[in-house]
């Protein structure tokens, strides 16, 4: 498909034919590039051969984000490190991050999917887009900047200013898109409200927002607030960053790109492959990427497939999903990036020993986020010495998160055992920033 650009593929036998190509291609580069698949293979007793249809994909296992951990930095790649055009990681703390890494094919593809999402959302040729993502670790700024630029609008990468001259710069250049984290969206709002500019005033249009999940009453409050019609997105930054599915204007569900992926849904707890309309884990297979091909890769995203026609007759190449609600793991996107059970508990076991009690509470403030890790102290020592460990405890987890994010941390130290009456401590993270009060 060109760039930006939905062209007709056939979603029956064109499609399956297409997807089952890109399979084998896959299946084969990894098999003889990748020594962590070669040996998968060997292990199930297959070689790619024995893979001849679609369905045959559900003979071989998962690959996990800990498969990607286990074989950092470069363990997946199936070119050469001198092919490696573009590396981009998750924010890993004391633990590995995961790192996802781009030939010059895949960043063909990464645009030219890219442009896709605006061209869906009703952006292309004639608009001004003001983009507030960051463009370093989070890939979908990156994207999103090049598949703009593939489709010849007019571009303003702003991401490292603050939000007032966010604000003037739109008005001042006339901007009729912007993107950001729905998060960010709000903020947006508020100065606006600030510097006495109504939603009528604004010239933005339309918004592409994702990076974080967000409610369909929050997106109801950014339209309102400014003025604009908003568009969800998704990916990750292990495939095409926020380009593997997409809202059109009919906005019910996302189509996703199946000439770039496969889509599974799955029972998390059995693995079981779940039919369309049944909510499950989301689990992709990349049929394009040459430089880290990922087979079965469970997102830990929870979704539903959708079949059928789109109202929006576009010939968009594939099904539909639901809009991500909610996750297997303990994990949370935060403007963009995500926190992990594990992150936290990374950067806490060399202060307060192995298995630290903790959980991450996750809020909002008007339009900030916030993130309050409640910590249980260990016991023993005199008082001066726990109040010694809460400061260095609170200079750690500001110093390795607040950078990043960009968000209020918050670090509540409890007495020993005493997390039990504050939160349940069986789930690691809880995100409340979408509860009705």
């Amino acid at each position: 498909m060109s760039s930006g650009r939905i062209d007709a593929i056939n979603a029956g036998d064109q499609l399956r034919q297409l997807q089952l190509e890109g399979l084998q291609a896959t299946l084969n580069r990894a098999y003889r590039n990748v020594s962590y698949y070669h040996e998968l293979f060997k292990k199930q007793g297959l070689v790619p051969e024995d893979l001849g249809t679609l369905s045959d994909l559900e003979r071989l296992p998962f690959t996990t984000k800990e498969t990607l951990r286990e074989n950092y930095p470069y363990g997946l790649f199936a070119v050469k490190l001198s092919e490696i055009m573009r590396i981009h990681s998750s924010a890993g703390t004391t633990g590995h991050p995961t790192v996802a890494g781009f030939n010059r094919n895949d960043m063909r593809h990464w645009r030219e999917v890219s442009g896709r999402v605006l061209t869906l959302a009703g952006i292309g040729p004639g608009d001004i887009v003001h983009i507030a993502f960051g463009s370093s670790f989070f890939t979908g700024g990156a994207g999103l900047h090049h598949g703009a630029e593939e489709l010849g609008v007019t571009l303003i990468p702003t991401s490292s200013v603050d939000l007032e001259r966010h604000a003037r710069m739109i008005m001042d250049y006339g901007a009729t898109a912007l993107i950001a984290t729905p998060c960010y969206a709000l903020a947006f709002m508020e100065t606006f409200e600030a510097l006495g500019v109504g939603p009528a005033e604004i010239p933005l249009k339309k918004g592409l927002l994702g990076g974080e999940p967000w409610s369909e009453d929050m997106r109801a409050a950014i339209e309102k607030g400014l003025g604009i019609e908003a568009y969800d997105h998704y990916g990750l930054s292990e495939i095409y960053g926020s380009a593997v599915a997409a809202e059109c204007h009919s906005r019910s569900g996302l189509h996703i790109f199946e000439d770039q992926v496969i889509p599974e849904v799955i029972d998390p707890a059995t693995g079981e492959v779940l039919g369309e309309g049944r909510e499950g884990e989301l689990v992709l297979t990349t049929i394009t990427k040459e430089a880290m091909p990922l087979i079965r890769y469970r997102t830990g995203d929870i979704t539903t497939l959708i079949e059928g026609e789109c109202a929006c007759g576009l010939a968009v190449p594939g099904r539909r999903m639901a809009r991500i609600a909610s996750r297997t793991d303990d994990s949370i996107e935060v403007s963009g990036i995500e926190i992990s059970a594990r992150m936290i508990e990374d950067i806490l076991t060399p202060l307060v020993g192995e298995r630290p009690r903790f959980q991450v509470l996750v809020t909002r403030e008007g339009t900030n986020d916030i993130v309050e890790v409640h910590l249980e102290l260990p016991e023993g020592g005199p008082d001066d010495s726990r109040e010694r460990l809460k400061e260095t405890l609170v200079h750690a987890v500001r110093a390795q998160l607040i950078d990043l994010l960009g968000s209020t941390i918050r670090l509540i130290c409890a007495p020993p055992m005493g997390l039990s009456g504050v939160v349940e401590h069986r789930t690691k993270i809880i995100d409340r920033r979408f509860l009705k009060p």
